[in-house]
């Protein structure tokens, strides 16, 4: 059984172009998000999924340098992307992480994996996200078979399905049976993605801290204790609806 991560990537983002590309401690911050992935030891493969716009070509020369799979596909269709981009690198399970989480957890990673695994073949979808949040947001993680996948490809209609890829597997109660991994804490209340500059204050003070992508989630849970204030400076920020 293939596991292959899948992460989308684009330089346009309406409320902070370019993210994706900013310098986090050195690097840009979608190399500590493939760095940070290719860590989880329960995938087999890591692909960077952009878009066919001339905006994105810098997100694929960053993966031609690095010698990272990339797959150019639907700027809006998202939902295609990935169809695509799993069957290019045939992928039986495909694990569904954005470029916005520069502080994604491998360990984290593995535990989704391993309960989506465990639950096999009865479970199609599983993730820390739907329907509970306990994890800090930015740590997202969604686990679905390929065949999952390509059945949402053919049936979804929705364009806002399409767009954020998971929502025809996740939503609807019956449609696809689906698990929620939860931790024994809820850190829900703690934003880690990256959407605003707020946002990329916030990590870029964890990385300034570390200086490197190989701290584990816990240890920026132990920072944090000792830094409450750093949480203040993105609490306000509302996530965008779907």
């Amino acid at each position: 059984m293939k596991v292959v991560a899948i992460i989308q990537a684009r330089m346009g983002s309406t409320r902070l172009s370019g993210k994706v590309l900013m310098d986090l401690a050195g690097e840009p911050m979608l190399a500590r998000v493939v760095n940070r992935c290719r860590r989880a030891t329960t995938l087999q493969e890591t692909v960077v999924a952009t878009t066919a716009q001339p905006s994105d070509d810098a997100i694929a020369r960053l993966c031609a340098e690095r010698g990272w799979p990339c797959f150019r596909g639907s700027e809006d269709d998202v939902l295609d992307r990935y169809y695509r981009a799993a069957l290019e690198h045939k992928a039986d399970v495909v694990v569904r992480i954005t470029s916005d989480c520069p502080l994604i957890a491998p360990t984290v990673i593995d535990l989704v994996v391993r309960e989506f695994t465990r639950r096999q073949p009865e479970v199609a979808y599983a993730s820390n996200v739907v329907p509970s949040r306990t994890f800090p947001r930015g740590l997202d993680t969604e686990v679905m078979q390929f065949a999952a996948l390509e059945r949402a490809w053919k049936e979804a209609q929705n364009p806002a399905w399409r767009e954020h890829v998971t929502p025809y597997l996740s939503e609807v109660e019956g449609r696809f049976p689906v698990h929620c991994v939860t931790n024994d804490r809820d850190y829900s209340s703690q934003r880690w993605t990256v959407d605003t500059p707020e946002d990329f204050e916030f990590v870029r003070l964890i990385y300034q801290h570390f200086g490197h992508d190989r701290f584990s989630w816990r240890e920026v849970l132990a920072l944090l204790e000792r830094h409450p204030e750093w949480l203040e400076i993105n609490r306000h920020i509302v996530q965008k609806a779907l």
